[in-house]
């Protein structure tokens, strides 16, 4: 029977953890796994609404959600909070801040979430004896940008449904490579987070939900969604008959 993404399960060590093929445990060795493990520290989880880290907090590890989620987001010059991202068990965190050494952004749990914390300098010297490491860990980078770039290209200058579409699909394809639901699945931000991640006001946010809904696309209880029909989501998500789909609304 298909598993509803719950996103609840891990084990306690890298080897045995069932993200690892996500994380940095990926294509090492047994014995290059344990001294990996060797300097992981795995804190106790972290309630709803804490923080990780800050931004311009000093850099001195990465940390890979190992259950719950996380949201990024930074300040504007108004004041006002930038979501830029959603980090689901098995992504990896910080990463952005390697360069500068303080975070731009800053992480917030969305729900009791727990980490493994890794010292950077102990990883950069760990990587330093084991290439295959240091190879998983530039995988790792090149894959968030990557994912960063499609899809930023693909909300740009596009309309409320289209918006929504593309990011109910990527969160499919990222619940389906944790071996769960691809089709249904709980989003654990609030509406409020997703529609500012999208650039969208929360009037909108429901609007579109609501005629997705009334299309016969989506089949949506709290924040437990259904994909009904993928067909019609890929095609107002990447544009075959788009036309007609916005004609229906």
């Amino acid at each position: 029977m298909t598993r509803i993404a719950t996103l609840s399960e891990t084990r306690s060590n890298c080897h045995d953890c069932r993200l690892r093929s996500l994380c940095l445990p990926d294509n090492l060795s047994k014995e290059d796994i344990g001294e990996l493990d060797s300097i992981v520290q795995r804190r106790k989880p972290v309630a709803r609404g804490a923080y990780l880290f800050q931004a311009g907090q000093r850099f001195n590890s990465i940390f890979a959600v190992r259950t719950g989620s996380v949201k990024a987001s930074t300040l504007l010059a108004n004041g006002d909070e930038h979501i830029s991202g959603f980090h689901l068990p098995g992504d990896v965190i910080g990463l952005d801040a390697i360069v500068s050494r303080d975070h731009p952004s800053t992480a917030i749990a969305l729900e009791s979430t727990s980490v493994c914390e890794i010292p950077y300098a102990e990883l950069e010297s760990l990587g330093d004896r084991l290439p295959t490491l240091q190879h998983q860990l530039v995988r790792i980078m090149s894959r968030e940008l990557l994912a960063e770039q499609s899809t930023g290209h693909l909300l740009t200058r596009r309309a409320a449904e289209q918006r929504l579409a593309v990011v109910l699909l990527k969160f499919s394809e990222r619940f389906a490579n944790r071996g769960l639901s691809a089709l249904r699945f709980r989003l654990p931000m609030s509406r409020l987070d997703l529609g500012n991640y999208l650039g969208l006001v929360p009037e909108t946010m429901s609007r579109t939900f609501r005629r997705l809904e009334e299309q016969g696309l989506l089949s949506i209880a709290g924040k437990e969604i259904e994909i009904v029909d993928v067909c019609a989501i890929k095609a107002l998500a990447y544009g075959n008959n788009e036309g007609d789909l916005a004609a229906k609304a």
